[in-house]
């Protein structure tokens, strides 16, 4: 999909914004397992949004074919070369990351009471929801820590304690048990394979002590 552009304050996503982003030149949505969840896009100077794109700034963009349309918020832009310009951006949900927790524990309770119960510590007011499909009875403290990390990161977090692993859909945090489903689909070279790269390096290889 095009990426749309809207305000830093944009609060409604179902229209679109500033606008669609149709002069962008690429657009790359990365998520790691548990970890990163970015994107970046390349928009030329001479596009008819460039002078409203900023910092803070959030678009949405399709992560994949089967997810839905994310938000994501640009934190860092590239200098101008060849008159164009790349723009970063984290997930929505690295919001968690500025709301403080003074203290929190649970009890013998499932991923779905901790994961909520670790949301609604939040000092700051937010929009965030959570869902967990993991029934196994854990107990874990936490202070003085993020939401994000309380979610995974240091040790005694949700993560650490229930296992699994996270789905961030905007404003829902989703901790399943196992992410992804059984398709049957088989990855065959000249089918739906058309390119394999490897990298090979020899930085860490030593022929003496």
């Amino acid at each position: 999909m095009i990426p749309i552009l809207y305000k830093a304050n944009e609060k409604d996503f179902e229209h679109n914004g500033i606008g669609p982003l149709v002069d962008a030149l690429s657009c790359i949505v990365t998520e790691n397992r548990n970890g990163t969840y970015e994107a970046e896009f390349v928009y030329p100077t001479n596009g008819a949004l460039y002078s409203k794109i900023t910092e803070d700034c959030l678009f949405k963009a399709k992560p994949n074919e089967t997810s839905e349309p994310q938000i994501f918020r640009i934190y860092k832009s590239s200098k101008p070369m060849n008159k164009k310009v790349t723009f970063y951006g984290e997930h929505v949900s690295y919001r968690l990351k500025g709301i403080p927790i003074e203290t929190v524990e649970i009890k013998s309770g499932n991923a779905q009471t901790a994961l909520s119960n670790v949301l609604a510590a939040g000092i700051f007011e937010h929009d965030f929801t959570g869902q967990s499909n993991i029934e196994t009875l854990n107990s874990t403290s936490l202070s003085l820590v993020s939401i994000r990390a309380a979610l995974g990161g240091v040790e005694g977090s949700l993560l650490d304690v229930y296992g699994g692993e996270y789905e961030f859909d905007n404003f829902i945090v989703k901790l399943h048990a196992h992410r992804g489903r059984e398709t049957g689909i088989r990855i065959a070279y000249g089918k739906n394979l058309t390119d394999l790269k490897q990298d090979r390096s020899i930085s860490e290889v030593y022929t003496a002590v």
